[in-house]
């Protein structure tokens, strides 16, 4: 089964170009995973520092896989000090049908 989630966070201000290098660096990374499916990063509109990742991986092995790759604790350990959240707020999908 395919593991899919949304991850959120907020830029603080005046660093939005920043989060987005490193979102977009960090991007190209994951999307050359072997068991990533869609690495997606969008803004909000009505509020531009505000990010949102959607991210599908072909099943939990592939997002264990994910989580465990090299790049991974060094762009959280650069993002962390630049987001108003402690960390990247995760909501975990399932599909309705």
């Amino acid at each position: 089964m395919k593991k899919t989630l949304l991850a959120e966070f907020t830029a603080r201000e005046g660093v939005h170009d920043e989060v987005a290098r490193l979102i977009g660096d960090y991007a190209l990374k994951v999307r050359e995973e072997e068991g990533n499916l869609a690495f997606d990063v969008y803004t909000k509109t009505a509020d531009p520092r505000a990010f949102w990742i959607f991210e599908v991986y072909r099943d939990e092995d592939a997002f264990q896989t994910h989580l465990k790759a090299p790049y991974g604790s060094p762009f959280n350990t650069a993002l962390a000090p630049l987001i108003e959240e402690d960390a990247s707020v995760l909501t975990f999908l399932d599909p309705v049908t």
